[in-house]
């Protein structure tokens, strides 16, 4: 009988020849898909270039770049345990790409592990005549005046939030992030835009603490078992969907009643019941009409959930990049100052008003720039659904990574694009109209960000009430 040391000897030839001949596919299927893109000629098994991705994430993304550039290409190849990417650098092709968003092209991805921890039904991930009729419902919730309501609530809550962080600051202690300062008023923000009076004190502390759960998963493995923090993750989220849902039904019941609305989901409520009733009045029915597509409250509360991640962590970004640009171009933050000075102060004990927010035209050129400079989110991969033409003389494989990189179009087109330059916004210069192309921060075709507008609201109005209440000896007032 043999032992098993001499098993092991008889074996090894064997198995070192099935490894080796693992490894010669690997490395020709990916020679294969890569072609004459330009990157690495050979690859670790499996792993490839993972480990530099997570060692040096910005030193991995650069050297795509460089390689993209190098070969005038405009894109750039790779490979990442087990799967084939393709970076992308040019503004033409992310624009083809973003333009070809559907089943038989590329299929939009938003999170590697995000249909687990979202579900199959997320505005994310729905194309054609559905994504269409779901965003037809959403365009109301982003009207003027809808915009105006909620500017009045952003207002309160960034003024409340500057006065504590004025107060922390002067009460001696030492340096504070402010990282996580903005966050908290953000969350606060949207908890309150959304939906407004439907979250009591309670329900906001048992919200704060399951969006902590699903920010905590959302950068881990998806080990989808007791105990482990995705796990947490995902059965937060369905706790946080089924919270928002119940706001949802209790607004719409409140606007039944007639009352205004106050907040986002009271918006999209009242657009409902008024659809309904159009529904009733055409079918000369007084019966209860058959329930229109995405206006289940579970529903609407997976949407609500969508916006407040969309919103979140991107608007941190930008408010904490608007902070330290501010700081270190000083010009910039005097003709701020300045602009807002002749147009609201902090002792008026007014709110400003949609059409002072319109007249602050150099500090939404600002805003925008901050978000030009410094795009919340770099890169917006895709999953190539079917082989695609990218180029005349390259087609993407499919079942490719493809990331098309809003960052790069960022600094292409714009004039002296490295530099700060908010001026490049105004009036005299339309660089907004004359590269509109490059302008990627919130995407573009079919589901670029419904919500631009009051991201851009947020951020002004942020920029604004900052550099007023942060000099030195102001008084700090809650209108």
């Amino acid at each position: 009988m043999m032992t098993v040391t001499a098993v092991l000897l008889w074996s090894a030839p064997y198995i070192f020849s099935i490894l080796a001949w693992l490894l010669f596919c690997e490395q020709l299927n990916y020679l294969k898909k890569k072609r004459s893109a330009p990157g690495p000629s050979l690859v670790l098994p499996f792993i490839g270039n993972a480990i530099s991705l997570v060692r040096d994430p910005t030193g991995f993304w650069d050297l795509q770049s460089a390689r993209a550039k190098s070969s005038n290409f405009g894109f750039s190849a790779d490979y990442i345990i087990g799967r084939f990417i393709i970076f992308i650098l040019s503004t033409d092709l992310s624009h083809k790409v973003f333009a070809n968003v559907r089943p038989d092209a590329f299929h939009l991805v938003g999170h590697p592990f995000g249909k687990k921890l979202f579900g199959e039904h997320n505005l994310i991930y729905m194309m054609g005549q559905e994504h269409k009729d779901l965003r037809r419902r959403i365009a109301p919730n982003f009207t003027p005046k809808a915009l105006s309501t909620y500017t009045e609530v952003q207002q309160h809550i960034i003024l409340k939030h500057l006065k504590m962080w004025v107060e922390l600051s002067q009460s001696g202690s030492k340096s504070f992030p402010l990282r996580l300062l903005c966050r908290d008023m953000n969350l606060e923000t949207s908890q309150t835009v959304f939906v407004g009076p439907y979250l009591s004190g309670e329900a906001r502390k048992r919200f704060e603490i399951d969006y902590n759960y699903f920010n905590v998963g959302l950068m881990k493995l998806p080990i989808d078992l007791p105990g482990f923090a995705f796990r947490n993750a995902r059965l937060a989220v369905s706790r946080l969907v089924e919270t928002l849902g119940v706001c949802a039904e209790e607004s719409k019941n409140k606007m039944k009643s007639g009352e205004d609305p106050t907040c986002l989901v009271d918006f999209w409520m009242q657009d409902n019941i008024r659809e309904e009733e159009a529904y009733l009045a055409a079918h000369f029915s007084s019966d209860k009409p058959k329930e229109l597509k995405h206006t289940s409250s579970i529903e609407i509360g997976g949407h609500l959930f969508d916006f407040l991640f969309a919103s979140q962590d991107a608007s941190t970004s930008s408010l904490l990049w608007a902070v330290a640009l501010l700081d270190s171009h000083p010009e910039v933050l005097e003709k701020v100052r300045n602009e807002v000075s002749d147009i609201w102060s902090p002792d008026s004990g007014k709110l400003i008003t949609a059409d002072q927010l319109r007249e602050m035209r150099y500090t939404e050129a600002v805003a925008r720039e901050v978000i030009r400079y410094r795009a919340p989110a770099t890169l917006v991969p895709h999953i190539a659904g079917e082989d695609f033409p990218l180029t005349e003389s390259y087609t993407i494989p499919k079942g490719t990574i493809v990331f098309p990189s809003v960052y790069e179009s960022s600094f292409q087109g714009f004039v002296e694009a490295e530099r700060f330059d908010p001026d490049r916004f105004l009036e005299h210069r339309q660089e907004d109209r004359v590269y509109k192309k490059n302008y990627l921060a919130f995407g573009a075709g079919a589901h670029q960000c419904v919500g631009q507008r009051y991201a851009i609201n947020h951020l002004v109005l942020f920029i604004a009430m900052f550099t007023s209440l942060s000099k030195v000896g102001r008084r700090l007032r809650n209108p």
